[in-house]
């Protein structure tokens, strides 16, 4: 046999090889004392324990581990027990996710604070929010522990994260991403979410977006609606944003529908209820409206006194962050202005 024979030995060698490498099965998935096989689907907790802690520590985890390689996105909801638009977009995501037809992994904890959520509770039993205490530690309070499990043994294994938010008490959130726009792979997710509004910033120290990202983990936040309620336009947005986003990740296949304009806002304030000037709270602006400095944006009434107070913008820019008509005291949150909006166009 001379060269060009062995060389086409060679080369039929390497294509069958390849072809037996390629039809090899997909390693199977080791999380949590678990193995989830390719192609399969599994739901279990994060902590398992039949002790008295046991039911304030219980997090549920679903894991959809797909045929093929691929990246590991983790989807997050219900740090704040009230905030249940979250849980509903993890789970219609997660229902609809067929392992056979994925590449990588989709990690799902749709009620991290599992006791808040059943309660309706913001904050943990231990009365905490969960979300100031990542990393966690493993020898702490009822929030370091749940913060410790997720984070260290579920979150620092991903390759993207998605945390499911809305407005926090007797408030509404205008639909938005919140990102550290300055960590690029974090601002291609966000842009890709595709809500198109986009809030700049790290987030506080604790917080689960910024833990994950310090440790390497590209991280955003979607903000939607408030909290207590299903709210099914919120929830069809948020399902759609992470559906992009896996296709962004090449996850799923599809055609991602087209990515609007992201409009940046690099800061934003509130508005308040002045000293003295409490009362019925009564908004005669709505959600994304977009204000000049002075314009009216609602109203205080005192109910003793019928005195009416005027609540205007100190500042231009678009409300993005909104209380329900309640009543209100003096430096109560009204009205949550982004500004210094920077429009975003860069190509995919």
């Amino acid at each position: 046999m001379d060269r060009y024979g062995y060389l086409y030995v060679f080369m039929v060698l390497l294509i069958v090889t390849g072809a037996v490498r390629a039809a090899e099965p997909r390693a199977p998935l080791e999380l949590l004392g678990r193995t989830v096989e390719a192609g399969e689907s599994l739901k279990f907790s994060v902590i398992e324990d039949d002790s008295f802690e046991a039911s304030y520590l219980d997090a549920p985890l679903w894991v959809a581990h797909g045929n093929r390689s691929g990246p590991k996105l983790c989807i997050t909801a219900a740090i704040h027990g009230d905030e249940i638009n979250g849980v509903e977009i993890a789970r219609r995501v997660f229902a609809a996710t067929d392992p056979d037809r994925l590449s990588g992994t989709l990690i799902v904890l749709p009620a991290i604070n599992a006791d808040g959520f059943r309660t309706g509770r913001r904050y943990l039993s231990d009365r905490r929010d969960l979300n100031r205490a990542f990393p966690g530690k493993a020898n702490g309070s009822i929030a370091a522990i749940i913060a410790n499990a997720v984070f260290n043994k579920v979150i620092v294994n991903c390759d993207a994260l998605v945390d499911l938010h809305t407005a926090s008490f007797h408030r509404a959130n205008l639909p938005q991403i919140r990102v550290d726009t300055t960590h690029q792979p974090s601002f291609e997710l966000a842009r890709h979410f595709g809500v198109g509004i986009i809030i700049d910033g790290r987030g506080p120290s604790g917080s689960l977006r910024r833990e994950a990202v310090d440790a390497g983990v590209p991280a955003i936040i979607y903000e939607a609606g408030e909290p207590l309620r299903f709210q099914e336009q919120e929830i069809a947005r948020g399902e759609r944003g992470v559906v992009n986003i896996m296709e962004f990740l090449g996850m799923i296949s599809g055609i991602q529908e087209e990515i609007p304009l992201s409009q940046v806002f690099k800061r934003s304030s509130w508005v308040r209820v002045p000293p003295g000037q409490g009362g019925f709270f009564f908004p005669e602006a709505e959600l994304g409206t977009k204000v000049t400095l002075g314009a009216r944006l609602g109203y205080v009434v005192d109910p003793l006194t019928d005195t009416r107070y005027e609540i205007d913008a100190p500042v231009s820019g678009q409300i993005i962050g909104m209380a329900v008509p309640q009543v209100v005291l003096s430096g109560y949150a009204l009205f949550h202005v982004g500004q210094s909006m920077v429009e975003s166009d860069q190509d995919d």
